[in-house]
């Protein structure tokens, strides 16, 4: 039931539980629909304006800032629909984020588990090495991208000291192989740098330890917007319950 008395601006700021400024800033950002303006001139809030403020920051929690300024701004324009388009976007990211880290996930666990010891170096010398070309074959990947990898300093291959051609013996076919998991994954280089040190290092469960703390961090944010999204409907429906029936 909306409350027909005025607030001044320090008394939305007090309700809020925020500065007269920011009160002023939630209205320039489109936060909370313009108030009314009382014939001194002075700011007119109501019950509407206070009840903004809650649901925009509450969607600031689950949607940042920049994302939520835009969804209660098209209510306030009157547009409903696209204020659930944005709402949709988010979720459909939080989606594939979450797809990707179980993806990232299966990546490691795979890692981990052809991390046997290589052969000893005795052995290792006289093991087949391959040309770019077959190295790249046997992965699955263009030759570019194996130049483009060497660049960036993921892949060390053996020159042969005739022809100084890249010869690709059985570590540099491992590292090769975790390379193409990690990018297949959306490893960044950065990532994929740390995440081949670890699994040098016999350490792939700080990589896995990792990616499920961000795979949590991402379930508490989806627990953030769906309290959000019960604020911004109750806001809906309290004040702009004519924009409902016009979907």
């Amino acid at each position: 039931m909306i409350v027909h008395n005025y607030l001044r601006t320090i008394d939305l700021a007090q309700a809020g539980q925020i500065s007269v400024q920011q009160v002023r800033n939630y209205e320039a950002n489109g936060f909370i629909p313009p108030a009314e303006r009382g014939l001194s001139g002075y700011r007119l809030y109501t019950q509407k304006h206070l009840v903004a403020i809650k649901t925009a920051r509450s969607l600031v929690g689950g949607y940042g800032w920049q994302q939520a300024r835009a969804i209660m701004q098209a209510v306030h324009r009157g547009e409903l629909s696209g204020a659930l388009a944005l709402i949709d976007e988010r979720h459909a990211k939080l989606a594939s984020k979450r797809l990707q880290f179980e993806q990232t996930l299966t990546a490691l666990s795979t890692l981990a588990a052809q991390s046997a010891p290589l052969s000893s170096t005795r052995h290792a010398q006289h093991a087949q090495r391959l040309h770019v070309g077959e190295a790249a074959k046997q992965v699955g990947v263009e030759v570019s991208a194996l130049r483009f990898w060497e660049q960036q300093g993921l892949l060390h291959p053996v020159r042969d000291k005739s022809s100084r051609y890249r010869l690709y013996d059985e570590q540099q076919m491992r590292r090769l192989r975790e390379v193409e998991i990690l990018r297949d994954a959306s490893y960044n280089f950065n990532a994929i740098h740390l995440t081949l040190d670890e699994l040098a290092a016999g350490q792939p469960e700080k990589a896995i330890a990792a990616v499920e703390k961000r795979r949590a961090e991402l379930a508490r944010t989806s627990w953030d917007c769906l309290a959000a999204i019960s604020s911004f409907q109750s806001y809906i429906s309290e004040f702009w319950a004519d924009l409902v029936t016009s979907l």
